[in-house]
């Protein structure tokens, strides 16, 4: 079966999906663009056509080109003339000031589907203790694309690391995320800038998480909010059919999933993300793990999880 990640680099523990080399701490940028997959440049060319009518001809298409790898020669997409490139070095680049100010450590980077993605993602030194044991810690993702399926995207992300479920927060809010159309240039300074690397959002952000694990929620509610993120009508009885979705959720939340008897999780609007967020990283039916981290971050799998953070929200007003 074919493999969205090319390839990929990580320190410390071996990432949730269970992919990538692993590198020592500390190494320079130089030795993570090898090992991550990302030593070569996006390049440019004008589209060209054969027309059938005329096989003797060659035309060109002004308003568009072809990206391709230097390395390879592999075309990544057509796209038009006017098409922004984030190039795999600058991905990389985008992290270096911030490493060296300290607090930061670049942790997991790669290549998707080719080229066609790239990510980089870093920890930012922030963490907080939602209850007990039950640590969460703060990242900064970048990731873009170069086939117009991603705007260039620096989005916070947060890590619970009894089950390493991820979550963006403040989706959708200022400073949890900035995204940079490829009709407009990519500015490093500028998306620093935006963002707020104070990490004003991640304080607010915590205290929600807070509030969640001191929100108790009864059986109704539950069924209720499962129901809602999931977009499947509540089942009037327990012998009414669901879906595997809402059976995996349902028991994760019931005490499957990891940490889920934690005293911040068991029977609290915390333990209802948790079981989402568990479901789309892990237990959603996925063709490979691969396929499964695009998702959880970048497709449906992340608008579940988005919702999921939502609805869970709500519950709190």
């Amino acid at each position: 079966m074919a493999h969205l990640v090319e390839t990929m680099a990580y320190v410390g523990a071996t990432p949730w999906h269970g992919l990538g080399n692993r590198l020592s701490e500390g190494l320079p940028l130089e030795v993570w663009q090898r090992e991550a997959g990302m030593g070569w440049r996006i390049q440019e060319a004008p589209v060209q056509f054969q027309a059938a009518e005329d096989v003797s001809a060659i035309r060109s298409h002004a308003d568009a080109k072809v990206l391709y790898r230097s390395d390879t020669l592999a075309p990544l997409s057509v796209v038009s003339s006017r098409y922004q490139v984030v190039q795999p070095q600058e991905v990389l680049s985008f992290y270096n000031d911030l490493v060296l100010a300290g607090g930061f450590e670049l942790e997991t980077a790669g290549v998707l589907k080719g080229g066609r993605k790239l990510w980089a993602l870093a920890r930012t030194g922030q963490g907080m203790q939602v209850k007990g044991q039950d640590q969460v810690n703060a990242y900064l993702l970048l990731a873009t694309s170069c086939d117009g399926t991603l705007c260039t995207t620096a989005q916070f992300t947060s890590v619970r690391v009894v089950c390493n479920n991820t979550l963006q927060f403040v989706m959708g809010r200022d400073g949890g995320a900035v995204k940079v159309p490829h009709s407009t240039r990519f500015d490093p300074k500028l998306v620093k800038a935006s963002l707020g690397i104070g990490l004003s959002a991640w304080d607010r952000f915590m205290a929600e998480i807070k509030q969640l694990a001191n929100r108790p929620i009864s059986p109704d509610e539950a069924k209720q909010y499962f129901s809602d993120v999931l977009r499947e009508p509540a089942a009037a009885s327990p012998h009414d059919p669901v879906s595997r979705a809402m059976q995996q959720v349902t028991a994760l939340y019931a005490g499957e999933g990891r940490g889920a008897l934690l005293p911040g999780s068991r029977g609290t609007a915390w333990g209802l993300l948790n079981a989402v967020t568990e479901y789309v990283d892990h237990r959603r039916r996925s063709r490979s793990q691969d396929h499964r981290l695009d998702s959880a971050w970048f497709g449906q799998g992340a608008q579940l999880k988005e919702s999921a953070l939502k609805h869970a929200l709500a519950l709190l007003h």
